[in-house]
């Protein structure tokens, strides 16, 4: 496995490598890579679990520097030990990601096996009522994997499924019109992310949050490619979609079954269960409302629609 990081300071890269590149000797002796040092950027190349590990000290060092923090062997030597030992340390399902202080987490079984299926498969299908954390989830674990840089990019898609005629009637540009149909996915990200830090990586194409028309001739790579509200696809726009997977990539599929705006139409992602289900290599994972982990009248809620749906 071969990555790059881009210095977020590359004026005080020479704090950051020691002298004459002390720092970088040591990372790559401990974890038996190859460790190359240009411009602004540092290459990182050998067994991808140390690399990933390499990476994640080069990211602690980073941290140091924003903060002003002394950068010496010793500081380095720790930083090294944190990351060797971050695996054995760690809660199992808990995800480097925090909101409020507080690590981001399964909060039912239902979520583990969610996200136990997002470690184990490059494709996941996941359906549910609303507030079961199906998006929620899914764009934690992709921060996770761009923070831990076991993915280069984050991609976030959305049908603007309404949009139909009705576009040319909004107010602004293209952007200005899809905005709206986009919004719970930068919430999401607000919620885990600053708002330079979001900004800057998508100045930067480390993160797109795009409507699910803009994903047409493209082949993703090395990302993690989201596809909320995948119950607004038509089969056409689920086939497109998916064939944009790329090497090393990974793709989660959430959505709402008893939610769809089709018309009449066949979902894709119905579509997709029926047609995908024998296929080896992906997983579909069904939350339900037990799994519901907004306020509580939420799923109070949401069961008065299903017996009502059911003429009780």
């Amino acid at each position: 496995m071969e990555l790059s990081i881009t210095l977020e300071q590359p004026s005080r890269a020479a704090t950051l490598f020691g002298p004459t590149d002390t720092h970088l000797r040591m990372i790559r002796e401990s974890f038996g890579i190859q460790v190359f040092a240009r411009g602004g950027q540092i290459k990182l190349a050998g067994a991808a679990g140390k690399v990933s590990k390499a990476a994640a000290v080069i990211e602690q060092l980073q941290r140091a520097l924003r903060r002003n923090d002394t950068i010496n062997t010793e500081a380095v030597a720790n930083a090294i030990a944190r990351a060797a030992n971050a695996e054995a340390s760690e809660a199992p399902d808990a995800l480097d990601v925090y909101v409020a202080g507080q690590l981001v987490k399964p909060k039912t079984p239902g979520q583990s096996r969610y996200l136990q299926a997002v470690r184990e498969h490059d494709l996941v299908f996941c359906t549910g009522p609303a507030g079961t954390g199906k998006t929620y989830l899914a764009v934690a674990t992709a921060v996770h994997m761009l923070k831990n840089h076991q993915a280069k990019r984050l991609i976030l898609v959305r049908p603007a499924v309404e949009a139909g005629e009705k576009l040319g009637f909004l107010p602004g540009d293209m952007q200005a019109k899809v905005n709206p149909y986009l919004r719970p996915l930068f919430d999401a990200l607000h919620d885990m992310m600053e708002y330079d830090q979001i900004r800057r990586f998508m100045v930067n194409d480390l993160i797109e949050v795009i409507p699910l028309a803009f994903m047409r001739g493209r082949t993703l790579n090395d990302s993690v490619v989201i596809l909320d509200e995948a119950q607004n696809t038509t089969s056409g726009q689920m086939l497109m979609f998916l064939t944009r997977m790329g090497h090393g990539s990974k793709m989660i599929v959430t959505g709402d079954a008893s939610q769809t705006d089709l018309d009449g139409q066949i979902s894709g992602l119905a579509d997709a269960r029926r047609r995908l289900s024998g296929v080896k290599g992906l997983a579909f994972v069904k939350l339900d409302k037990a799994d519901i982990v907004r306020h509580r009248l939420v799923q109070n809620i949401v069961d008065a629609y299903a017996h009502d749906s059911q003429g009780g």
